[in-house]
């Protein structure tokens, strides 16, 4: 049966490839003396000029259009071999290059790897290198984008956006999965980089204009003037995420940013500490004669890549570079990384774009060479230039055009055929028709359908309404018991403008129903203008944040774990109502105005007392009434869809925001005037290849004094789980204040220590570390009108903090979801029932 599949596989293969004329040869470059594969050989198909280099397994690729039957490679150390090919199709092929006397001294074997490099020169130090003089040339200059530097600025940029299936095989295609959808594979194509075979599954075109202004400050309009992509109707969030996988970033920066992690630049200035580099020979692009320099990592295992870059002899600018990644690349569900980038060298310091292409070949189960998963393509070029025509600063106002009324998703076929920078292939313009047919496909319906539901966790019950989020069905804490939950939201289109919401809970330890209520409109899509209120009764575990949501339809994780470390007694009823406005006067950044009503009581004064003296009695229900301000600003975060729900993508955006709240006593019989400033900065930041670090810091003030359940409760986890934003080694209420101030630091190293330790760096797991402060005051005003039998203690004396190591990345395959933390408590000791020590698990699905 494996002979069959590989022989219909075989012969399916070879028909496309014969139709297409194109010559297709892969296989292995090996020593003829060692039998190992051969690293980072020239492979060339010299009629028809185009090249390769091998990878860390020997192994290569190469496609042409043009015909060509001789095949060359070539590697320092080697005799040079040429072959001339039979065929136009040439998989498996196998070729053994002989040692050509040269000293071996100077060769490498990497037996973990079972590589093979060999250098004919080996020079004492990196100033001997000829390669090293060019490169020095190239650091001497200080390239600018040209984008960056001139007065004004406008470009036409053309975006093409594709996702494949890629090894596919007969058993595939032979797949119940694709029952009644067996005509999709009639597109099956090999990729020119890999050689995979592949299925084209997601096309997506974008035609932009793009406005730039440098002076006085730098200001940036993109309008889309077109859009064109296959069938799903959610395609915008798959865009966004495929356009989210790719960072921008600049050739001649040290690092490049790649899935949020740091990968060394093949021009870096420190680059000859994690390269070899080899002055090859010369070639003439667009009229520009260029070096050649081929690299190619020193030590395994580090985020490097391997290719060639071309630089301009007369201005030592990069005219052109290619960089794919190693192998044994670190990174979850990335087998290989493939960029090419092409530039239009203008002067000796200014360069502009021309060209960006890179492939990302993703992983599903797991990172063997034959296992299924996605290729994901992006391919950018630039064409237009006007550096001339001035605009007014207010033109620069992206919400000056509207996409959606100006016909920008509604271009017929005639305009698409003049627009493009490039001409679709036979395959990629076959996606849109195979697409839509599949939308008729019930089968394929119930599938995105069943997607659909595991992503967002609503099920479509009748019309627009959706039921959920059944993710949060079920709990469980020491007041309620087991907790039912069932919800239900309004949802018409994805881009809905008004959303209408709602649950019901029942706990059948307090046997009572608890319920949440919530309405919002939004009138402008461009300034995000909208009101919105709601109600809710139910239990919560207060004190678990300190910057907290005036939302309704939010519930505390710590009021539902079921495992915990404490008691997990310390809970309150809440009836909350909150009616809001908010507007974003600028991109991303949102100004909030909140008015709240909210009573609280002890959920079991048996277990846990809020009480406090006020006007010489004792109360246990705490009423108030506030109004907040918040200012937020989140530069840089992009998200999908325009509607009231946005769909926020992954990225190094910060968060900042500044809050006023104010509270009035006598309004709706609240008890207590009060004024509180808080403040809140969090971001993630890359720090060069050592990984990336996570900032939270926050502070605040309350200027008057208050009853326990209005102050500022240094957030614990009483709970085995990881809970963002909390002390881990805190129970509830431990720390009482306010005034305070919080600061939280988690390193990822990315493997960078463990990855260096035999046998240890086989399981692919990396490591954390982290430390949280946090220091705070409470006034005797304070502390006198509370009554409870909580000691109540704020951390004036001395700073308390935290600090563990966590080991992430844990699992098998490209599922490697789990982390384990390892906390200790550093000081603050003495207090009776502290722990000292905790092991806590959380989940993170990351690259």
């Amino acid at each position: 049966m494996l002979k069959f599949n590989f022989l219909i596989t075989l012969i399916s293969l070879l028909i496309l490839s014969s139709a297409s004329a194109q010559i297709k040869v892969s296989g292995k470059v090996i020593d003829g003396k060692t039998k190992r594969p051969v690293a980072y050989a020239d492979v060339t198909l010299p009629n028809a000029g185009t090249f390769t280099t091998t990878n860390t397994d020997g192994s290569f690729y190469l496609e042409s259009v043009e015909n060509d039957s001789i095949i060359e490679v070539s590697l320092d150390g080697y005799e040079f071999f040429e072959q001339e090919l039979t065929s136009k199709v040439n998989y498996n092929f196998t070729i053994t290059l002989i040692p050509d006397g040269s000293v071996r001294e100077n060769s490498t074997v990497e037996l973990d790897e079972a590589t093979v490099t060999n250098r004919k020169k080996k020079y004492k130090n990196k100033k001997e290198n000829p390669a090293y003089a060019i490169l020095n040339e190239l650091w001497k200059r200080k390239r600018r984008n040209g984008l960056r530097i001139v007065p004004q600025y406008e470009y036409e940029e053309y975006e093409k956006l594709q996702f494949d299936l890629n090894n596919v095989d007969s058993a595939l295609t032979k797949s119940k999965l694709f029952k009644d959808m067996e005509f999709i594979f009639e597109r099956i194509d090999t990729s020119e980089i890999t050689g995979k075979a592949y299925l084209p599954a997601f096309l997506n075109e974008s035609v932009y204009k793009v406005y730039g202004k440098n002076e006085p400050s730098r200001r940036e309009r993109k309008d889309l003037l077109a859009n064109k992509s296959s069938g799903f109707d959610d395609n915008e969030i798959v865009t966004q995420t495929l356009k989210n996988l790719y960072k921008e970033f600049d050739i001649y920066e040290n690092r490049l940013n790649f899935f949020n992690k740091n990968f060394v630049s093949p021009v870096a200035r420190d680059g000859f500490s994690v390269y070899e580099y080899e002055l090859t020979d010369t070639i003439n692009l667009d009229g520009i004669d260029c070096y050649r320099i081929k690299y190619y990592p020193k030590r395994d295992g580090e985020l490097t890549f391997v290719g060639d870059v071309y630089i301009s002899m007369n201005t030592y600018a990069v005219k052109e570079v290619s960089m794919q990644s190693t192998r044994n690349i670190d990174v979850n569900f990335v087998r290989d990384i493939f960029v090419n980038l092409q530039y239009e060298v203008k002067n000796d310091s200014i360069f502009y774009p021309k060209r960006d292409y890179i492939l990302l070949d993703m992983a599903l189960m797991n990172k063997k060479a034959k296992a299924k998963g996605l290729f994901a393509h992006r391919t950018v070029s630039y064409k237009n230039f006007d550096f001339e025509t001035p605009h007014p600063d207010d033109f620069y106002n992206e919400r000056n055009y509207d996409p959606y009324t100006s016909g920008a998703f509604e271009k017929d076929d005639l305009y698409w055929a003049g627009a493009r920078h490039e001409k679709l292939s036979k395959n990629e313009d076959g996606i849109y028709e195979t697409l839509d047919s599949l939308q008729q496909v019930p089968r394929f319906k119930r599938i995105v359908k069943s997607v659909e539901i595991l992503g967002s966790g609503y099920w479509n019950v009748w019309k627009a309404i959706d039921i959920g989020n059944l993710y949060s069905s079920v709990g469980y804490n020491e007041i309620e018991g087991f907790r039912l939950r069932a919800g239900a939201r309004t949802y018409f289109t994805q881009n809905d403008m008004w959303r209408i919401a709602g649950y019901l809970a029942y706990g059948f330890g307090d046997k009572q129903f608890k319920y949440g209520a919530e309405a919002r409109f939004m009138f402008n899509k461009f300034n995000r203008f909208q009101i919105g209120g709601g109600t809710k009764r139910d239990i919560e575990q207060l004190g678990v944040q300190l910057t907290t949501s005036d939302g309704i339809m939010t519930r505390s994780f710590a009021s539902s774990s079921i495992f915990n470390q404490g008691a997990n007694d310390k809970l309150s009823h809440i009836n909350k109502t909150n009616i809001y406005t908010s507007i974003d006067p600028l991109k991303n950044f949102t100004i909030r105005f909140d008015g709240n009503y909210q009573t609280t009581r002890a959920a079991d004064p048996n277990l846990f007392n809020i009480g406090y003296n006020q006007h010489g009695w004792d109360e246990n229900h705490l009423i108030d009434t506030n109004v907040s301000l918040s200012l937020i600003a989140r530069p840089g975060a992009k998200f999908s869809r325009y509607g009231i729900d946005r769909y926020e993508h992954t990225t190094l955006a910060p968060t900042i925001m500044l809050r006023y709240t104010k509270g009035f006593s006598g309004l709706f019989n609240s008890e207590f005037n009060y004024d509180k400033i808080q403040f809140l900065f969090t971001k993630p930041f890359l720090v060069g290849s050592f990984g990336r670090s996570n900032v939270v810091f926050e502070a605040g003030k309350t200027f008057q004094g208050l009853p326990l359940s209005l102050l500022s409760v240094i957030p614990g986890n009483e709970s085995y789980g990881q809970v963002p934003g909390t002390f881990t080694q805190l129970d509830y209420y431990e720390f009482v204040t306010d005034t305070y101030t919080t600061f939280t630091l988690d390193h990822h190293f990315n493997g960078w220590i463990l990855n260096k330790i035999p046998l240890i760096k086989k399981l692919k797991v990396r490591e954390v570390g982290f430390i949280r402060a946090a220091w705070g005051d409470i006034s005797a005003e304070s502390l006198n009108m509370n009554r409870s039998d909580i000691p109540y203690l704020a951390p004036h004396d001395k700073i308390y903090f935290e600090y563990g190591f966590g080991i992430e990345n844990i699992g098998w395959g490209n599922f490697r979801p789990l982390r384990v933390d390892f906390n200790w408590r550093g000081n603050y000791l003495e207090i009776p029932d502290a722990r000292k020590f905790g092991v806590t698990v959380g989940m993170d699905m990351s690259f």
